[in-house]
Formats: structure tokens, sequence, C-alpha cells
């Protein structure tokens, strides 16, 4: 998975229609998840579309998350969301201001409400996620 630093570089270059593309690309780019894991516990809950993360703990305490979505938009800002947090230790992804990190792309200036709603709702989920793990 890219780092959010690359993904900007080419995301400010780009103007609206393209920085739509780059967002589906991403979305193409994530790890398949399987069907059996797309369930009502891993649903985002508040996004105008199916979205399902799941956390797969990994031995040396850092987090890999399966994550999709039914639309090719919101495919991709949850790529975009998992690009700041995966494969990282479940501390520091449950400290992390992932909102924070995710501010330089201006999604709610960029998208419609009814495609950025749900991110909030990612992120807590994310972190909730990460706190338990970290926590123990």
């Amino acid at each position: 998975m890219r780092s959010l630093t690359d993904i900007f570089d080419e995301y400010d270059f780009l103007d609206g229609d393209d920085r739509y593309r780059l967002l589906i690309e991403l979305g193409r780019t994530l790890e398949p998840m399987p069907d059996a894991l797309k369930t009502d516990a891993t649903l985002v809950r508040g996004c105008s579309a199916s979205v399902w993360v799941y956390p797969v703990p990994r031995d040396d305490g850092a987090l890999h998350f399966l994550a999709d979505s039914n639309a090719a938009i919101t495919k991709g800002i949850v790529a975009l969301v998992l690009s700041a947090v995966q494969d990282k230790p479940a501390a520091e992804v449950a400290d992390m201001d992932v909102a924070a990190a995710l501010a330089p792309f201006e999604l709610t200036r960029q998208l419609s409400s009814n495609r950025t709603q749900g991110v909030p709702n990612m992120i807590a989920l994310v972190q909730d996620t990460a706190r338990r793990i970290a926590a123990g």
C-alpha cells in the first residue's frame, strides 16, 4: 500500500476529475476481502455506501486491515484512510490523529457530503479496534 504522503503528492497535482480517478484506482489496489468477512459486525455505520473493515492483528503487534465497499469512490476513500494506519502498531494507530493526516486532501471540499459522511465512522472503527488490541 502506498504511503499517504506519496498519494497526496499525486493527488495535489491533479484536478477534480483526475482526483476521482485516483481514488477509484486506490480502491482497486485494496487487498481482496473475503465475502465471509463482510458481516454486520464489520460494517461501518453511517456510510452512504456499504463499507466493511476487518482488522487482522499481526504477531509483531501491528494491525493489518482488510476492507471493501460496494461503491468505487467510497472504496478509494477507505483505501486512503487505511493508507494512514496500515501495518502500524496498534498503540500508534490508537493515538494517531487520522483526521489530521487526511486533512490535506480536503475531502469535504472535493467530494459530496454523501461520499464523505462516513469517513469519521471509518476512522472511529479503526481506532476503536486499535485501542482494544493495544489494551490487550
